[in-house]
């Protein structure tokens, strides 16, 4: 969204073009008004021109503003920079900041991108909306999870898996892979977020590039023959499973682990863990700096710090319970990593290529 302008009106101006004391009130209330919805519509955050003594930097996040704004208030306060962030809403995760970002191309207001998965970090890539940089720790990360063009950087990364309620549930029946949601026993008593934003449909456009369309689509329509509820978010998902809504659900494994920690009766199962199956899906959070960033050399120095070892642990030690992707960080307690469970081998950019496609076959199902 390309902001309002901003009016400025001197008194030389007044004077100079004429406007006399009864016109003067309401151009000036104009003004006003017309300054008001630069700053506040749609959600957009007030002017971050850098002050005399501080650096800014303007962070866009589709992390949950929870686990996102004491980490930035933290380096706010250590960098002493300001840092105006806009945040991502459940309802539109990860593609309304990314349309943003789109929209704002000529003339862009954000400098750091901090997405909660990666799809929509590469298909700002594509669109040559990314500037390169070098954190100091991207030797640090595996290959897979950072971009060979250094545009692009996977950290904290959380797991796709199945939340049971363990009293619907008994354990000799607990599903053990994603195809298990398209079980006849199960119809109407299992959920998903929907399947058009967020990690969701990230994980759905990872499928097609692993299977296929022809066994995708099936998938996702047997889904819904299924009766499957399709639910506003994951957090959703995992709190309609914990209060016995749901017998399991599709979410992920921060919103499960809260469920968790509520003292619900769940229970995660990582599916289609085994070696011959196809693999727990591992979704990182990415950092990515805007292609013309206004505060680029501060959005560098921001970004070295969020990819860095500091950080993961305390994501990984928090209540979003994230999965370290550094070297010699920490994992959370009782959460399975790439390193314990058979992840899912995907392509990531092939699943960014084929996005629009699969959105529109997802939204021509699960629109309504």
């Amino acid at each position: 969204m390309i902001p309002h302008p901003t009016f400025e009106l001197k008194e030389a101006d007044v004077i100079q073009h004429g406007i006399d004391e009864v016109r003067r009130p309401l151009f000036l209330m104009m003004a006003i008004v017309a300054t008001a919805m630069s700053l506040g519509c749609g959600g957009s955050i007030p002017s971050t021109e850098p002050t005399q003594t501080k650096g800014t930097v303007v962070v866009y996040s589709a992390l949950d503003e929870e686990f996102a704004k004491p980490i930035l208030t933290r380096f706010a306060h250590d960098l002493q920079i300001e840092i105006p962030a806009k945040y991502d809403v459940e309802s539109t995760k990860t593609v309304g900041l990314t349309n943003e970002i789109i929209a704002e191309a000529i003339r862009p207001r954000c400098d750091v991108f901090w997405n909660n998965e990666i799809l929509n970090t590469l298909r700002l890539k594509d669109r040559g909306l990314l500037a390169p940089f070098d954190p100091s720790h991207a030797s640090d990360l595996p290959p897979v999870f950072r971009d060979p063009d250094h545009t692009w950087y996977g950290f904290a990364a959380r797991a796709r898996i199945l939340l049971v309620n363990t009293k619907l549930v008994p354990e000799s029946q607990r599903p053990s892979k994603i195809a298990d949601l398209t079980l006849p026993k199960w119809k109407g008593k299992i959920g998903i977020a929907k399947p058009l934003f967020g990690t969701t449909a990230t994980h759905a456009a990872c499928l097609f590039a692993a299977w296929g369309d022809e066994k995708a689509s099936k998938f996702f329509k047997d889904l819904k023959a299924n009766e499957v509820q399709v639910l506003s978010g994951n957090k959703q998902v995992a709190t309609a499973v914990g209060s016995g809504r749901l017998a399991f659900g599709l979410t992920d494994t921060d919103d499960a682990v809260g469920e968790i920690q509520a003292g619900s009766p769940v229970a995660i199962v990582y599916p289609d863990r085994d070696p011959d199956q196809l693999g727990t899906l591992f979704i990182p959070n990415t950092i990515a700096i805007i292609k013309g960033a206004p505060h680029a050399e501060t959005a560098r120095r921001l970004a070295d710090h969020l990819l860095s070892a500091e950080v993961e642990s305390k994501l990984a030690s928090g209540p979003s319970a994230q999965i370290p992707l550094l070297k010699g960080v920490a994992p959370p307690p009782n959460i399975e990593t790439p390193a314990t469970v058979h992840p899912m081998a995907v392509d990531f950019g092939s699943a960014a290529k084929i996005w629009d496609r699969v959105a529109a076959f997802l939204a021509g199902e699960f629109a309504g």
